[in-house]
């Protein structure tokens, strides 16, 4: 249908657990785990080295996805937690955002089950690859700062709330594209492109790279080309999809974790030369006509299009703050509410010096102060509510709150 939003490309079903630090140091001492055995990158073959990870990205306050050897492990380790079953992807958090304030959209999946046509949202409409029911869920680490983990030989202590996805996801490591894409391609308004990053194998990723450049050729010349990086497997390969697909995407976004690790290095998320220097940097690397890096503290484009997304930056910021302080069950008027908190102060000033001196365009984040912040999905649904604002998107909230706006003072009248 014209105008349509198509997200993808691939759905999970996700096991988000209810942090508990204490269940975390009783692991850590049953396999045994001490400061020195910290690290990021070890396989993650069995659930020591799953605790391993969990507690090295704590120590740095840091966010990630992982594979594992085999969803047995992920199913083992959630079992030591009180859990929520959800519904993850890009594609599907940003549609479930979307969702919120009555904009439609249509979703590409690589899997189904029952737990999936249970938990979507009845707006969205699915163009699935799918040929039959698997469920390989994802497991979600949200920890809050200042949370303290106990190990053998000492403790660890969290210096910032972030989110970990640990999976081993065969359908979404495949990532078939539906014989339906290019159908639902033409005349869509804006089509969003994420999930090539947990493929492993690089001769796959070039067939499914043919498969959805055809497909996209179905795409309006002035459709907006939506690409979130979303943070590679193996970081090689998305070099593969950059030269596959950077002369047609609009937008190529990443977060601040995905920022150091193209960079190889930490930066200052509040030192304005840093910040300067490393989006410089980065866009070197990845030349996009926009460019955008989302974090805590600010979001930022730059390119030469950089200042055609404004109104993308805005929305985007202010949904992610909403879903931070409410999680899914937030409305368009919590978004209004968002819009009232103050700015963070430290982000403004990075935007306001990135303007200045190299003419990127930018927003600060809202500061939101929650008991139980939520922390997976932030990024995802900042694509939603940058999405929001294309002017198909913006039309049918715009609609949508008018009717609701109508049926309260009918409600009233009556």
């Amino acid at each position: 249908m014209a105008g349509d939003l198509v997200l993808g490309l691939g759905g999970t079903v996700d096991y988000e657990i209810r942090w508990d630090a204490e269940v975390l140091t009783a692991l850590a001492a049953q396999h045994g785990i001490r400061l020195d055995d910290l690290t990021t990158t070890t396989p993650i073959i069995d659930e020591r080295a799953l605790v391993v990870t969990v507690l090295a990205f704590l120590a740095t306050g840091g966010g990630g996805e992982r594979f594992v050897l085999s969803s047995e492990i992920v199913e083992t380790f959630a079992a030591h937690f009180d859990k929520s079953v959800t519904l993850g992807g890009t594609g599907v958090r940003a549609g479930i955002a979307l969702d919120r304030i009555g904009v439609p959209t249509v979703q590409h999946l690589v899997s189904i089950d029952d737990t999936v046509r249970r938990l979507l949202p009845a707006s969205m409409s699915i163009v699935s690859s799918a040929t039959r029911d698997t469920l390989d869920p994802h497991l979600i680490v949200q920890y809050p700062v200042g949370t303290t983990v106990r190990l053998v030989d000492g403790a660890v202590t969290a210096p910032a709330s972030n989110r970990l996805i640990f999976a081993n996801d065969a359908p979404n490591r495949e990532m078939a594209i539906a014989c339906g894409l290019g159908d639902a391609l033409e005349g869509a308004a804006a089509f969003l492109v994420s999930g090539f990053n947990t493929m492993q194998d690089a001769d796959l990723l070039e067939a499914r790279l043919d498969d959805l450049v055809t497909a996209m050729r179905r795409l309006p010349a002035d459709a907006l080309v939506y690409y979130e990086d979303a943070g590679f497997y193996h970081r090689e390969l998305s070099a593969r999809v950059r030269e596959r697909l950077l002369e047609r995407i609009d937008v190529y976004g990443m977060n601040e974790d995905e920022l150091q690790e193209y960079l190889g290095r930490p930066v200052d998320l509040l030192s304005p030369d840093d910040v300067i220097a490393a989006l410089a940097e980065v866009h070197e690397l990845i030349p996009a006509r926009a460019l955008v890096v989302h974090t805590t503290f600010w979001a930022i484009a730059v390119g030469p299009s950089a200042a055609r997304h404004a109104a993308g930056l805005e929305s985007a910021v202010r949904t992610a703050a909403t879903r931070y302080r409410l999680g899914d069950a937030c409305t368009a008027a919590d978004l209004e509410a968002t819009a009232r908190s103050p700015r963070h102060a430290g982000g403004a000033a990075v935007v306001e010096a990135a303007r200045q001196r190299s003419g990127a365009v930018g927003v600060a984040a809202y500061v939101v102060d929650t008991v139980q912040p939520t922390t997976i999905g932030l990024g995802d649904t900042f694509v939603g509510g940058f999405l929001a604002a294309v002017p198909a998107a913006a039309r049918r909230a715009t609609a949508v709150a008018l009717d609701r706006a109508l049926d309260a003072v009918s409600g009233r009248v009556g």
